[in-house]
């Protein structure tokens, strides 16, 4: 279920998607970027982490766990 405009990652619950529009903290985004975290590319929230710090997050092909500041840095459309 896609959100009509860009919203942080962060207020996603589980089983919702989008696609990434584009990142909000330059120094996260390097980070972003270098493991493989792309603007155009398709997240969707798989599940939480165990004691609530962390997302377990699909992106295109890719499972990672990303912590909550990192998907409130990612603005999804």
């Amino acid at each position: 279920m896609p959100f009509p405009r860009s919203t942080a990652a962060s207020h996603f619950v589980a089983g919702m998607s989008g696609t990434i529009e584009r990142f909000t903290n330059e120094n996260l985004a390097c980070k972003l970027l270098d493991i493989g975290v792309r603007p155009g590319s398709r997240l969707r929230l798989v599940r939480k982490g165990p004691f609530g710090g962390s997302w377990y997050v699909k992106i295109d092909q890719q499972c990672l766990a990303l912590r909550k500041q990192e998907l409130a840095c990612i603005l999804i459309k």
